[in-house]
């Protein structure tokens, strides 16, 4: 089973009724995650998630629903991001030129044994460290049931 690290975008645009086609989406993602419980994520993204849930939005969440989802998300054992996570994320961010908040990401999801990373923020379809980028608006949770 293919463990999923989930980029912060996915869980907002979850939320996001402005972009149907993208809630939508992230919802099927997100489902297939808990369903198979198989999603991954960070502090990192976490702590993002809160941050933008409070004003991304026309209609803002509230602080009680952003850290209730977020309490909801601490049952996929969030990676901490500690030197160690860092350290590789430096290599990743020299080794394929990203910006250091993505390598970040790339390298709690390789710290987890993730073969998939869920953003759009990336190019799709390359594979950085072992970690396949997928932008989960291109493909749907249904790879999952594919042969790797």
């Amino acid at each position: 089973m293919s463990e999923v690290f989930v980029d912060t975008n996915v869980l907002l645009y979850a939320f996001d009724d402005a972009d149907p086609g993208k809630r939508d989406r992230a919802r099927a993602w997100l489902a297939s995650c808990w369903q198979r419980r198989c999603g991954r994520l960070s502090t990192q993204v976490l702590h993002e998630f809160y941050a933008n849930a409070r004003k991304r939005f026309t209609r803002a969440i509230s602080a009680g629903d952003a850290r209730a989802e977020v309490r909801r998300y601490q049952q996929w054992n969030p990676w901490l991001v500690d030197q160690a996570t860092v350290e590789t994320a430096w290599a990743v961010e020299s080794r394929y030129q990203v910006n250091y908040w993505d390598a970040l990401m790339v390298a709690a999801a390789r710290h987890q044994g993730c073969t998939l990373l869920l953003t759009e923020d990336l190019q799709h379809d390359q594979t950085l460290d072992g970690v396949r980028v997928v932008n989960p608006f291109l493909l749907g949770p249904e790879i999952l049931d594919s042969p790797a």
